[in-house]
């Protein structure tokens, strides 16, 4: 990629403040740019980085400026970063066509700009949308659907019918779709109940590396719409997120809890079965729910609580040992010791 700053602030939505006509090859971090990249600076520390570096260009705050740079002033510096760095590294393009070692099913619809790579198989009925990619060794059970724009990494599973919506990503060693966690006791033997539903996953969902989410027992497992789900996370049978949730690596939500819009799990947060998490709602590292949170709450601990509760707990606990010799030395002293 090879533009001038000038057409790089058009596209972020920025203004310039210098050479606008200066020429931009790459995007870098502030303290390893080079002459003809642009870097980004959300504050006065970075941005000092990036004036005693070779960057040609630095994407800030509206309010900044330089005496030593050309800057792309932007409202918000996050969103033009992630923009910046999507012109300069776009998604690879794969030209459409079925690898001759795929195996598709003969009733199986594939979009003719689709791409199907190595090794994937592709069960009967399958539907894959126009502009898919699929890496290889992509597992596509009978009545599945693909969304168009939807791109699978290697050794991806989905089991059948899974619906998969527009512009997913989804990425290696992810399961879809495997069989709840259901069993009833029956004597001394655990009986399975089989889990006949499925699992959707709605438009701009992105799930991360090594994620199971298991059907419905009955009716279906659902991915809300812009949802984004980190490494490892386990969503149980019959889960319903709301939309544009963010589920951090290794949180686990059991069967049929469901979670409104806008919800953030953070890392090792679980969730027990059959609760409701209303919109909005912030769950802490490591806790644990045990009942329902509503709407814009925020929960900390095992078990979940007010943040502040929690945060009382832990300090009182760090005064136990010193309380526990007071103690000891009061005993002493009432036993004329």
């Amino acid at each position: 990629m090879n533009l001038t700053v000038a057409e790089l602030s058009r596209r972020l939505g920025g203004e310039v403040a210098g050479d606008a006509n200066a020429r931009l090859t790459g995007f870098a971090s502030a303290d390893a740019a080079q002459a003809g990249e642009v870097t980004f600076a959300e504050n006065e520390k970075f941005l000092a980085v990036a004036e005693a570096g070779a960057a040609t260009a630095v994407i800030v705050p509206q309010s900044f400026s330089s005496t030593k740079k050309t800057l792309i002033r932007v409202e918000n510096t996050r969103v033009a970063f992630a923009k910046a760095v999507a012109v300069f590294f776009p998604e690879p393009t794969l030209a459409p066509g079925i690898h001759s070692t795929a195996v598709v099913a003969k009733s199986a619809q594939i979009d003719p700009s689709a791409h199907i790579g190595p090794h994937c198989v592709i069960g009967e009925r399958v539907k894959i949308g126009p502009n898919c990619v699929l890496l290889a060794r992509n597992f596509i059970g009978d009545d599945s659907t693909v969304g168009a724009d939807t791109r699978i990494f290697p050794n991806v599973t989905l089991y059948p019918r899974t619906q998969v919506g527009a512009r997913v990503r989804i990425h290696a060693g992810t399961v879809i779709g495997a069989d709840g966690f259901g069993y009833v006791q029956d004597g001394a033997v655990h009986l399975k109940v089989p889990q006949i539903g499925q699992v959707v996953i709605e438009d701009d969902v992105e799930i991360g590396a090594n994620v199971c989410i298991d059907r419905g027992a009955l009716g279906a497992t659902k991915i809300g719409r812009g949802t984004k789900i980190d490494n490892l996370v386990q969503i149980a049978h019959n889960v319903q997120t709301g939309e544009h949730c963010l589920l951090i690596g290794q949180s686990g939500i059991s069967g049929s809890t469901k979670i409104g819009n806008y919800v953030v799990l953070a890392g090792q947060a679980g969730l027990a079965g059959h609760l409701k998490i209303g919109d909005g709602v912030q769950i802490g590292a490591q806790s644990g729910v045990m009942q329902d949170v509503g709407a814009g709450e925020k929960v900390l601990g095992a078990p979940a609580q007010d943040p502040r509760d929690f945060m009382r707990q832990i300090a009182a606990m760090r005064r136990l040992p010193d309380l526990l010799k007071k103690v000891a030395a009061l005993e002493k002293k009432l036993n004329g010791e």
